[in-house]
């Protein structure tokens, strides 16, 4: 049976674990070819194994999205290897927490290079070659923090926000080149995100709630990447917000 993907080129970065991994295996089964992109060499080699044994295509990228040129050579490389890209998912991120007052400056950086930043050189190292083919489909994963700003989540609030600013100007920019963009805008799942959380405050205020509310899994955010690329070309699904059942905000 083909897939609704079939043949299909899709870029997903943070794709070591999540659902960076979650959506690269949703992609590859409906038929998608799949570029890997993460620093953890053998963790995207064990997703690649693991996507080939069931039929699949992957290549596995190493690479920093904090580095431009690091950037620019994934693109031309995922390019030159299957000779096109039709989806971009921009999924890598991290998530330091913490109020502003108590907050270290560097860490507020790297929350920017990740999440902004990174979004945006991979989106303009892609960009050339979506104009060129005149189709084309950017998926930006952003968060509930990117729509509702809540005390002690300030920095993160701010780069999430960034995101869907900035894939709302781009949809603007690229749709007369039948480009779609998509934001997908997750409430609490159950990744390893958390780990990246320094502030014990803030960790244990993230751990209690997980106690409280049972959150997604990183198979139902792939489920909705997989809707909103694979609709017919006259779709843009521009947005999903996608909560827990059992949380509040």
């Amino acid at each position: 049976m083909v897939g609704k993907l079939q043949d299909k080129v899709a870029i997903i970065t943070g794709a070591s674990s999540g659902i960076g991994e979650a959506t690269a295996i949703a992609l590859a089964a409906e038929g998608a070819k799949v570029v890997l992109v993460a620093r953890r060499d053998q963790l995207l080699e064990a997703l690649a194994e693991r996507i080939k044994a069931n039929g699949g295509e992957a290549l596995p990228v190493v690479a920093d999205i904090t580095d431009e040129t690091q950037v620019n050579n994934l693109v031309s490389k995922a390019n030159a290897e299957f000779g096109r890209i039709d989806i971009v998912v921009n999924n890598a991120g991290i998530a330091l927490l913490g109020t502003i007052e108590t907050g270290n400056p560097a860490d507020w950086r790297r929350a920017f290079d990740i999440n902004v930043l990174g979004v945006l050189y991979v989106t303009h190292a892609a960009l050339p070659i979506l104009k060129q083919q005149q189709s084309g489909h950017i998926v930006n994963i952003s968060s509930v923090a990117g729509r509702t700003a809540r005390a002690g989540v300030g920095v993160y609030n701010a780069t999430k926000w960034g995101v869907n600013a900035l894939s709302e100007a781009l949809r603007q920019e690229v749709y007369r080149d039948n480009i779609r963009v998509t934001i997908i805008e997750p409430g609490l799942v159950d990744t390893g995100i958390d780990d990246h959380i320094i502030d014990p405050v803030s960790k244990q205020r993230i751990q209690e709630r997980r106690k409280s509310i049972t959150p997604l899994q990183s198979e139902d955010v792939a489920a909705a990447i997989v809707y909103a690329v694979s609709q017919p070309p006259r779709v843009n699904v521009n947005e999903i917000l996608i909560r827990p059942t059992g949380q509040e905000n």
